[in-house]
């Protein structure tokens, strides 16, 4: 009997099981993996936002990760919710050696516009987490926070995306959802692009979008994907599951990961791709990562 991919999320709980760890596990094992998580905060969450949010120390931080990591051994990991400086810096000391494809989703706001990340912590997200991270896959609202960069077109997602590769990732994907009109995303390394767009479909329920994303990211260089193979297969997953989006509660409802369980076709190929290459772009030397973190072999830079 084969193992499945291992995949570890750290992240924290969404008590109306939309977004966080439950979003991170359900599009795990829907995909084929097998998910583990580090739990660094609880919240009481639902549909129309968050009521309260009590963080975990860093000791249960650490050892939750000792215990999974030492023993079972993970093959992707994926960040999310880090809501202080504290935790920022253990989660990136303890990926400092982990070896394996790292997913870094710098959650800093909900969905219903809850702050989820303290002001104090950015300056740790920037230097400290995104250096360790194979991926980077801030919305435009986190962009705006770490690079003080407010993106209203394509183009100023392609400036967004410079900066953010100063501070060391090895591909950043900029989400446009934000933007009208299609649902664009942009995938660098700095010397190439891949644009990713999907159709815009007509559904207010999108809870959990950009956890499902990062987390069918972490699955796919599990399993060995390039970078730009693991981010287009996540994209039409999360495609498919804005698609079949439904309520819950009184707000906004989550998306479904029960279309891929289902075996619904969806919309799970509608997205297109445009790849171009691009000159380097002088930027700022980024730290030595050698060593640091390993991305699958095909496409590493």
């Amino acid at each position: 009997m084969s193992t499945p991919p291992r995949v570890l999320t750290i992240a924290g709980s969404d008590s109306g099981g939309g977004a966080g760890i439950q979003a991170d596990l359900k599009t795990m094992l829907a995909l084929g993996a097998h998910g583990m998580s580090v739990l660094t905060a609880v919240t009481a969450q639902n549909s129309v936002g968050v009521q309260g949010a009590w963080e975990l120390s860093e000791d249960a931080v650490r050892a939750q990760y000792r215990s999974v990591v030492d023993d079972i051994g993970v093959q992707a990991v994926k960040t999310g919710m880090l809501s202080s400086p504290g935790l920022v810096t253990t989660v990136a000391g303890l990926l400092a050696d982990v070896g394996v494809p790292v997913v870094v989703d710098p959650v800093s706001v909900s969905k219903h516009g809850d702050r989820l990340l303290a002001d104090d912590a950015l300056d740790a997200v920037r230097n400290r987490l995104l250096p360790r991270a194979t991926v980077a896959t801030p919305n435009l609202d986190e962009v705006a926070q770490l690079t003080g960069l407010k993106v209203t077109d394509e183009e100023g997602m392609r400036r967004a995306a410079d900066r953010l590769l100063a501070y060391g990732p090895r591909w950043v994907l900029v989400k446009g959802g934000h933007l009208p009109g299609e649902a664009v995303d942009l995938l660098t390394d700095g010397t190439a692009e891949h644009w990713l767009r999907a159709p815009r479909h007509d559904n207010r329920h999108t809870h959990g979008t950009g956890c499902t994303l990062a987390s069918a990211v972490a699955v796919g260089l599990a399993e060995g994907l390039a970078v730009p193979d693991a981010v287009r297969r996540a994209k039409d997953y999360v495609t498919a599951a804005i698609e079949a989006g439904f309520p819950l509660g009184s707000g906004i409802g989550p998306v479904d990961h029960g279309w891929a369980l289902r075996g619904d076709a969806g919309t799970a190929s509608a997205s297109r791709e445009e790849f171009t290459d691009r000159p380097p772009v002088p930027a700022p030397s980024r730290p030595d990562r050698s060593g640091s973190d390993v991305t699958c072999a095909p496409g590493r830079r």
